[in-house]
């Protein structure tokens, strides 16, 4: 006991100076304190994030536990290294020996290339010198305690406050120094708001009569509502929705300057009520707003192409008058995307959408509408210049999916405008090695040669028997059709793989987040050849095990399917300024033609033909905290069955979990399903003999019909381009009939495969882990560390393993009783994952 206290009372001694030391309190000065924490102490109803984003003074970034900010001590670490006399000095070299440069050359293009290179080298040296080196740039200096910056958040708080209706609050703030800690400081700010104003009247003082209609119209989708608090932010939006109202009414040449509030705040003041008055007020010189109607609309369809000696000609389609020096597109197909029509009332939304709905066609580098008011008439000028018609793009790297690093090469042609109706030819090739663990033993992996050509003719329209009003009316959609046919390859050392497809895929959009997509051709002939006796062994030993779907997956097939699917993005899902969200959600009805045409069609070339339903939803959200922190939510879920005699799907049709996008802890597509026990490995003894180890063999892909799965995850910059994340994912794949297993023609209890409604929340897989994430611009390299929580593979009252993780090799110890053998005091691996970009 005596030891006890001994060890605690030192502990407790140094705690202050270790945690000063990883604080960096030793970088203060004397008579400075450290701004060590700022908490605000606010009614539930107040937005207190928003509050914080109004600090005048922050606190270093703090990681892991409260006391470690290793910014501060990276940030000085630099520091060391760094002497802004120095780096100045430099500039003025760099800069002297350019100009020096510049000056000896009469060459226009080198010299353009100089100061380019000068410009880039400048800011760079400017950027060290206001704000440090590369090192410190990543870290942070101290936050040095000012007491004036306190009066400034005090202020912003204020004006915060009462910018949402809450005119008599009152903000104080309460300085402390820490007694244990004297160094360190914390503020806390109480917000006592006070009663909110409540917006009361609503009242228009609008003199144009032509606006005024207008207004009136549309006061149900008004942002200022009669009993709702007075918010700043309402009234600012307010004139934002009001401006682009009438500009979608004609008013072209209106403006948020002529729309003003008055407000009365001593309107039935006990009562705190608000009265307003939403004011439009006339030009000064014209006296009124004027609605402008289109006379022309001309489109110029290569601007930024010169061709001395040579004038554009054009021609006229429906009432649009084109003009180009060459006739390479078919104005049928492009007066489909222009909903600025002649003799209509200037529209903002239409001129915008009608530039989208350009630029989303792949002919044109960019597309640019004005209008011109010039001699007394109101034209529309809408201007674009083509993309090059050929395109090559070669890419070479490293491929890292779900086995191992290989190298790759893709290359791609595309041209444009194939017909002269901005139809888009793609054809690509990939050829790489990867990889990948071995199906037939333990431990070891393999090379599998990866290779496939694809090619694919877009046209900008549903190529369907409509008629012209039909497809002019579409066109606002963004209608699309894609024709594609593709060859992949793929060569194991136990089989290999070929697939031949074909598919036809109509694409619109109701708005710029939601895209529709239908599939009514989905067609491959897939062939697999070469299966060596190890794994035709396996695949037997597979089928002894329930696993039927493995089995068949590897006989010659013809699949075939009508899809259709709903993708909504919200905010452009992950992105690191606002709130977004994801939603993918996708129905599939495979060999519905055999439900009407003879399968013998298929069957009498030996090949398997199938018939199933699948359903597939998958949900993202990104929530943004700060600039630093955001927490990163997803739920997938799944489900197929196949009505065919045998009961199977096409292999690639199953659900799977597992993986560096699934559950992390897990190898990729190895957990599941349900309870079901994988089979022990093996490894040779001393004579070469196999022996049991007790470990579990995640050698072999578990295919399910059913999958739930969710995780989260919280992401938060470190430093430079070095960002952490630590999560926990959980889910699981299920059957919808019990896999069984048999050994020696015997049926043995080997867990629980099946989906039950009573059982199937107990075998909810649960792991967790940590990663780095490296933002290298282009692209972002992710490693995480998977570990398990609970395993629903293992026995009841045993299945929580987080206890258990080893980081280097895994182990079980055999106890042998007589001729029974048991394995105990196992050992769970942790999973290493390497991937691409975000896991989700």
């Amino acid at each position: 006991m005596r030891t006890l206290n001994y060890k605690y009372f030192l502990t407790a001694a140094l705690l202050p100076f270790v945690l000063s030391g990883c604080l960096g309190i030793k970088h203060l000065k004397e008579n400075e304190k450290l701004l060590y924490r700022q908490r605000i102490d606010a009614p539930r109803h107040i937005d207190a994030s928003a509050l914080q984003g109004l600090h005048a003074q922050r606190p270093n970034r703090k990681f892991i536990v409260r006391p470690l900010a290793p910014l501060v001590s990276i940030y000085y670490f630099g520091y060391r290294f760094y002497d802004q006399e120095k780096m100045i000095k430099k500039k003025e070299r760099f800069e002297k020996k350019f100009d020096a440069k510049i000056a000896a050359t009469k060459k226009e293009k080198r010299i353009n290339n100089l100061q380019f290179r000068k410009q880039q080298k400048s800011e760079k040296l400017t950027n060290k010198i206001e704000n440090g080196n590369t090192v410190m740039q990543w870290g942070e200096p101290i936050a040095v305690f000012d007491s004036s910056l306190v009066r400034v958040t005090l202020e912003r708080f204020h004006s915060y406050l009462f910018s949402k209706g809450y005119f008599t609050n009152k903000v104080h703030a309460k300085v402390d120094t820490m007694k244990i800690y004297p160094k360190r400081v914390k503020v806390t700010y109480t917000v006592v708001p006070g009663q909110a104003y409540i917006l009361d009247s609503i009242f228009y003082q609008i003199a144009d009569t032509a606006v005024n209609n207008v207004v009136q119209r549309n006061t149900q989708t008004s942002l200022l509502k009669k009993g709702e608090r007075y918010d700043e932010d309402n009234f600012t939006r307010e004139r934002e929705r009001l401006d682009l109202l009438l500009k979608d009414y004609g008013f072209y040449d209106f403006s948020r300057q002529y729309i003003e509030y008055a407000t009365d705040t001593s309107y039935k003041t006990p009562d705190r009520k608000v009265a307003v008055m939403i004011i439009i007020n006339d030009p000064a010189k014209r006296g009124y707003h004027k609605k402008f109607t289109v006379d022309e609309v001309r489109f110029t369809t290569d601007i930024g192409i010169n061709k001395p000696g040579k004038e554009r000609t054009g021609r006229t389609y429906r009432d649009i008058q084109y003009s180009y020096y060459n006739d390479d597109y078919n104005l049928k197909i492009l007066s489909q995307r222009v909903f600025i029509k002649r003799g209509e009332l200037y529209n903002r939304s239409k001129t915008l959408n009608t530039q989208r709905q350009l630029a989303l066609v792949d002919a044109f580098k960019f597309v640019n509408i004005n209008y011109d008011t010039a001699n007394g008439k109101f034209t529309a000028n809408i201007f674009t210049s083509p993309l090059p018609r050929y395109e090559w793009s070669n890419e070479a790297g490293v491929n890292v999916t779900q086995g191992y690093p290989g190298p790759f090469y893709n290359m791609t042609f595309k041209k444009r405008n194939v017909f002269n109706g901005m139809e888009t030819f793609d054809i690509s090739g990939r050829f790489g090695f990867e990889g990948v663990a071995s199906a037939t033993e333990d431990q070891n992996f393999y090379k599998s040669t990866e290779a496939g050509i694809n090619a694919s003719l877009t046209f900008p329209q549903f190529i369907w028997p409509f008629r012209d009003r039909v497809r002019f009316r579409h066109a606002a959609y963004n209608p699309k059709t894609k024709f594609t046919v593709g060859y992949a390859y793929t060569d194991r050392p136990e089989y290999r793989r070929t697939a031949i497809s074909a598919n036809g895929t109509y694409s619109w959009q109701n708005n710029k987040n939601r895209l529709y997509q239908l599939t009514p051709i989905n067609m491959s002939v897939i062939d697999t050849a070469n299966l060596s006796d190890d794994f035709k062994q396996l695949l037997a030993e597979q089928a002894q095990l329930g696993n039927f779907s493995l089995l068949n997956s590897f006989r010659p097939s013809f699949v075939n399917s009508i899809i259709f699917g709903v993708t909504w993005n919200y905010r452009n899902y992950g992105n690191q300024e606002r709130n977004s969200g994801f939603i993918r959600a996708q129905l599939e009805s495979g060999g519905t033609i055999w439900n009407f045409v003879d399968p013998s069609l298929v069957t009498q070339y030996d090949l398997e033909y199938f018939k199933y339903l699948r359903l597939s939803l998958d949900l993202r959200r990104n929530n943004v905290i700060n600039r630093n922190t955001s927490v990163a939510y997803r739920f997938n879920s799944g489900v197929a069955y196949s009505y065919t005699k045998n009961k199977s799907l096409p292999y690639e049709k199953f659900f799977f979990a597992g993986g560096s996008n699934s559950i992390r802890a897990w190898r990729p597509r190895r957990l599941g399903p349900g309870s079901f026990k994988p089979r022990t490995t093996e490894d040779p003894d001393s004579n070469g003999d196999p022996v049991k180890d007790g470990l579990f063999d995640y050698n072999i892909e578990q295919p399910a019909e059913i999958l739930l799965e969710a995780s989260i995850e919280v992401r938060q910059k470190l430093f430079g381009f070095v960002s952490g994340a630590l999560f926990i994912d959980a889910g699981n794949t299920w059957t919808f009939q019990q896999r069984k297993r048999t050994v020696n023609n015997v049926e043995v209890d080997n867990g629980n495969s099946q989906f039950r409604i009573n059982q199937f929340y107990k075998e909810i897989a649960v792991g967790t882990g940590f990663g780095l994430r490296f933002d290298f611009t282009f692209l972002i390299l992710r490693f995480d560390v998977g570990m398990k929580v609970y395993d629903p593979a293992r026995d009841e009252g045993d299945r929580f393993v987080l206890d258990k993780v080893r980081f280097f090799k895994p182990y079980a110890t055999k106890v042998t009783n007589g001729e029974t053998t048991t394995y105990t005091n196992y050992r769970e691996p942790v999973i290493y994952n390497v991937g691409i970009g975000f896991p989700f």
